[in-house]
């Protein structure tokens, strides 16, 4: 139903290996520029954390010439899990498409949604934002686009919309965190917090945010719904209601391979909740609904394993960038640059007035977010600064924990070195450098709004300290 477009090769920007190959590169050649430093660390409630006065520069360990290619190899491995876990997914879609029940229902679907498809991006961006904002949804984002971005497509949007709903709304709901266990409950925890306190004003943000990015997706939605023309399609070309395909019926096969993928992401939900399942056993867990959904779709073993190969190789563009792009990581902290830049940043910190601090703050947790894109990870590293840090400049610490959220969040969708990002680009087929230019305008909106946000945070010294 849905063919591959031929994409211009003119205005497509910077190819994005050719873009984070340079960075690795930039990366080594600091290695010879800035100092080297370390942070001594100890252990709290199994994270490990940085001991705030215990900075001290070290003898620089330059990265050498052939270390700028090994570390190519050692961010695959690094990143090994992401990428298998992606490649495991485009398999598993692979093996749906080949049943036709993925075309099957999004036909449909659309059918039953003429002159009210407008109605499905704030419901659905209220769903992902709630996943988002309970579950800390956002290494999954990948499942779920390929999902919508083929449905929004055959309601006359684009691949954009589709992505966005997803992305844009778990990751605004994982910003504001309101019951948020990975960043939330983290930095909290590490700041010395109550465990989820100051959840009210939370819920305000991500009304605001929620607020925010139906109304940017619905504006684009609009748009490209007039003039399909300004969509962009990513893997897929425009649908058109002329298709001969719209006259697909729902057969009992299509609806017991349907059956079997919402009963997986059923099951996904109880392991993570109750059973604290992480990428490994997700991708076991599809890997075991795409087999079972092949052969209730009537597929042979021959033809399962085929489509699974398939389905794969579609994403393993995709799947090399996200350990390309942990290569960057590898440089930072072979380096010894990724604590100097902590430091530096702490001591920016001293020389800003306190109502503008937790400002300062975010931003520096933005720039971090491009070297440590794991949400906890970055709590871990940079909360036992923070915290002490707001202390001393008279801001509160949850504050100083609202500035981590805000900083991270927001910052995420804009990095090449967010695997969850990539990978979910991978699978709708959208070009980072042609996503990032759709996002910037809501990205300076968020920022803009967030100021705000920190600014009220302060003064009505959000707390309980």
């Amino acid at each position: 139903m849905f063919k591959r477009k031929k994409e211009n090769s003119e205005g497509q920007g910077v190819n994005a290996y050719v873009l984070i190959f340079s960075l690795i590169v930039i990366s080594a050649i600091l290695t010879y520029i800035v100092p080297a430093g370390h942070y001594d660390t100890e252990d709290k409630d199994g994270h490990s954390v940085l001991i705030a006065d215990s900075f001290k520069f070290v003898e620089n360990t330059p990265v050498q010439f052939l270390d700028i290619f090994t570390s190519i190899h050692e961010g695959m491995v690094n990143g090994a899990g992401t990428i298998f876990f992606v490649l495991i997914i485009g398999g598993v879609f692979g093996i749906m498409n080949a049943t036709g029940a993925l075309d099957t229902f999004i036909v449909t679907f659309a059918e039953k949604m003429k002159r009210k498809e407008k109605l499905m991006i704030p419901v659905f961006v209220l769903f992902f934002g709630i996943c988002g904002a309970t579950m800390g949804m956002s290494d999954e984002v990948a499942v779920y686009v390929a999902l919508i971005v083929p449905l929004t497509i055959a309601l006359g949007f684009d691949a954009v919309t589709g992505f966005a709903i997803v992305v844009m709304g778990a990751w605004m709901g994982f910003t504001a965190g309101f019951l948020n266990p990975f960043s939330t409950a983290v930095a909290q925890g590490i700041a010395e917090l109550p465990t989820f306190s100051g959840m009210g004003f939370r819920i305000v943000i991500f009304i605001i945010f929620f607020s925010m990015a139906s109304y940017f997706i619905y504006r684009h939605a609009s748009k490209v719904q007039k003039n399909p023309e300004l969509g962009i399609y990513g893997k897929f070309s425009a649908f058109s209601p002329q298709d001969k395909d719209v006259t697909l019926k729902m057969t009992l096969r299509h609806k017991l391979v349907l059956s079997v993928f919402l009963l997986n992401f059923v099951a996904l939900i109880i392991g993570v909740k109750v059973y604290e399942w992480f990428i490994p056993q997700l991708a076991g867990l599809f890997l075991l609904a795409g087999i079972i959904m092949g052969i209730v779709g009537g597929l042979n073993p021959s033809k399962i394993a085929d489509s699974f190969v398939k389905g794969a190789s579609e994403l393993i563009g995709g799947a090399l960038i996200i350990g390309l792009a942990q290569a960057v990581l590898v440089i930072f902290q072979s380096g010894g640059l990724l604590d100097t830049l902590l430091h530096f940043m702490g001591d920016m910190l001293a020389n800003v007035p306190s109502a503008l601090t937790a400002v300062a703050m975010m931003f520096i947790q933005m720039v971090i977010n491009f070297l440590i894109p794991s949400q906890s990870g970055q709590a871990a590293l940079t909360m036992p600064i923070m915290a002490p840090l707001a202390d001393l400049v008279n801001v509160t610490r949850q504050t100083a924990v609202l500035a981590f959220q805000l900083g991270d969040g927001i910052a995420a969708l804009l990095f090449p070195t967010n695997g969850a990002l990539i990978a979910a680009l991978a699978v709708a087929g959208i070009p980072w450098n042609k996503w990032v230019r759709w996002y910037i305008p809501f990205f300076i909106a968020q920022v803009i709004v967030s100021v705000i946000i920190l600014i009220v945070a302060h003064y009505m010294n959000y707390g309980p300290f």
